[in-house]
């Protein structure tokens, strides 16, 4: 747990307790199904990484491959890999936090209260994403004794009870839509292998913007009480229907921080989009399936879910991160058909060669300024 003054901002191992108390039960699999299940998950994991290599043309700079392990998960194993990464990633914050909370009794009162609310709060938050996420790539996890992760942090995720409800749901070949969503994750592991300085450059932005955050202590635990309120069904005082709720992010935002934020907006499109244009682009020749998979999905992603479920992705920012494979992926079509994936690949030399914000909506001032710049 995070220690604030003697107390707990957020009381980690109840936010595991309590996302794993309310996550929702998976699909109903036999028990040799379930380890046939996983089995071929690990396999079209290794099998993803020469295709994505050999399409995308990035190599490991050591010409060795990734020691990151691969590991296939349930929707609790998920939730406790996420705490992992929440609770190394926030450290920052979190000191900052507790040299700003009121001092005495009064203030350790408010640090045992609040870490209490906000665990529960944060696990509610977790339980809902849980059931959500079919892969992750976590690029900072540190190892614990039951989640290896990489020397320098990282690990592979795959939920094997996400994925298998999905395929039923979309009635795919579900041979094929796992592979598909193996593509999609291993691109991000090739792209954070392939790219040595790419972990420590998105690390330094996420801490510069947390460095710049100042906020109180208790205004945190109301962001996530609103977001709890809205779980609950509730509408926070004084937000308007149309308003739709605001993200955590835009609550904690401060004006220095901004342009902090649309680096990271960039470089996350960037990645996703990257991933989603690889999955399609490998596709046709391993996953036979593949127009129908995508087509489906596509209309899922479309067709959204409830008022409940709208409101939350709201909140968390995730409209956000659709729009990110959405632009990311349009950015990196364009620009491979312009310049070739060769071409394109100049985008991992530097930090300074990274698409910005507005050249994710523009991909030919990206080519102007990278390819055109270089040649005169």
């Amino acid at each position: 747990m995070t220690s604030i003054g003697g107390a707990e901002m957020v009381d980690w191992n109840l936010a595991v307790a309590t996302a794993t108390r309310f996550v929702r039960p998976g699909p109903e699999v036999s028990r040799d199904e379930a380890r046939e299940i996983v089995a071929e998950l690990r396999r079209h994991a290794k099998a993803a990484e020469d295709h994505v290599r050999g399409y995308t043309k990035m190599i490991p700079a050591d010409h060795e491959p990734p020691d990151t392990p691969v590991l296939v998960v349930d929707r609790a194993g998920w939730i406790k890999a996420n705490v992992a990464g929440f609770r190394e990633l926030l450290k920052p914050l979190f000191e900052k936090m507790r040299e700003r909370r009121p001092g005495g009794p009064g203030g350790a009162v408010i640090g045992a209260v609040g870490g209490k609310v906000t665990g529960v709060e944060v696990g509610m938050l977790l339980s809902f994403l849980s059931s959500r996420v079919l892969g992750q790539y976590e690029t900072f996890a540190p190892a614990t004794r039951d989640l290896p992760a990489a020397t320098d942090g990282g690990r592979l995720l795959l939920v094997a009870p996400n994925i298998v409800h999905v395929e039923r749901e979309l009635d795919v070949d579900p041979h094929d839509f796992r592979l598909w969503v193996a593509l999609h994750e291993e691109t991000h592991r090739t792209q954070f292998t392939g790219v040595p300085w790419l972990r420590d450059h998105l690390q330094g932005e996420i801490q510069s913007f947390l460095d710049q955050t100042d906020v109180d202590p208790m205004t945190v635990v109301e962001r996530l009480r609103e977001a709890a309120q809205s779980f609950a069904g509730g509408r926070p005082e004084g937000e308007r229907e149309e308003d739709g709720g605001r993200s955590l992010v835009e609550l904690v935002q401060t004006p220095g921080q901004r342009e902090i934020l649309s680096r990271l907006t960039a470089v996350m499109s960037l990645l996703e989009g990257h991933a989603d244009f690889v999955m399609d682009g490998v596709g046709p020749q391993v996953v036979p399936s593949v127009a129908e998979i995508r087509e489906k999905f596509q209309q899922r992603r479309a067709r959204g879910a409830g008022r409940l479920d709208l409101a939350l992705r709201k909140l968390l920012g995730l409209d956000a991160k659709l729009r990110q494979y959405r632009d990311g992926e349009r950015f990196v079509r364009a620009v491979v058909g312009e310049v070739g994936m060769d071409g394109f690949n100049r985008i991992w030399t530097s930090p300074n060669t990274l698409p910005t914000k507005a050249e994710i909506a523009k991909p030919a001032d990206w080519v102007a300024r990278v390819h055109r710049k270089a040649e005169s």
